[in-house]
């Protein structure tokens, strides 16, 4: 999502999470395979930890009804994400999706995502990577400067989608291929990681954060808070 922060703060923000070992950790499972990310059920998801996605980007607890996770995994060829969501409201989605191209805007509606920093010593520099209830998906490289955000549109990670929307729950995958810029982990890696989840409409949309902002208004561009992300 587009919010730009007044200022940034050295704090890092901690919540609640059952199946990880700090909370401010998700541990990413090494597979030998490159996993389908159509295959939503495969065993080796169970084998993941989980990460609430329960707050909103105030830390404020949302509904149950709006809570996600997130379980990750990687193999030698991608990063594996799944977000598992409770929906119990109508979808914000486009009526004509298209997955051919990024899709601009794609914040705006129901949608999942993913900011990654390769390099936890420059943390200003990460990528999103969005994904929707309808498959469409979004990602850009991001570079925080004094002055301003930069943001390349023309970035192009190669990352694939797959989603299903079942009664009362929504799962969203991604596969984000390893290249030059998010380089394959070696086992035992750190990198910085947030996870979100946007849904409903104004002006009750939602704006689910696994570490929140704590912006003065929703936002969710704050690397400062970014979490860990293991390779394990």
């Amino acid at each position: 999502m587009k919010s730009v922060p007044p200022d940034f703060t050295t704090s890092l923000l901690k919540m609640q999470s059952e199946d990880t070992a700090n909370a401010n950790e998700v541990i990413a499972r090494y597979i030998g395979y490159d996993l389908n990310v159509a295959d939503f059920e495969n065993a080796d998801w169970r084998n993941a930890p989980a990460v609430k996605i329960d707050l909103y980007w105030s830390g404020e607890r949302a509904a149950a009804s709006r809570h996600a996770e997130a379980r990750l995994l990687w193999s030698d060829k991608a990063l594996h994400v799944r977000f598992v969501c409770q929906q119990a409201e109508p979808l914000i989605v486009s009526d004509r999706p298209q997955i051919e191209t990024k899709t601009m805007g794609l914040w705006d509606r129901d949608v999942c995502e993913i900011f990654i920093a390769p390099d936890p010593n420059s943390v200003e520099r990460y990528f999103e990577l969005e994904a929707a209830p309808t498959g469409e998906w979004l990602d850009v490289e991001i570079h925080w400067k004094p002055e301003q955000r930069e943001s390349d549109w023309k970035f192009e990670s190669q990352m694939t989608t797959a989603a299903e929307i079942e009664k009362d729950r929504v799962t969203i995958a991604m596969r984000i291929p390893w290249s030059e810029s998010i380089p394959k982990p070696q086992k035992g890696e750190r990198w910085r990681v947030n996870l979100f989840r946007c849904v409903g409409r104004d002006p009750d949309r939602g704006y689910l954060a696994w570490q929140p902002t704590k912006m003065s208004k929703p936002g969710f561009h704050l690397p400062q808070v970014f979490g860990w992300l293991v390779f394990a």
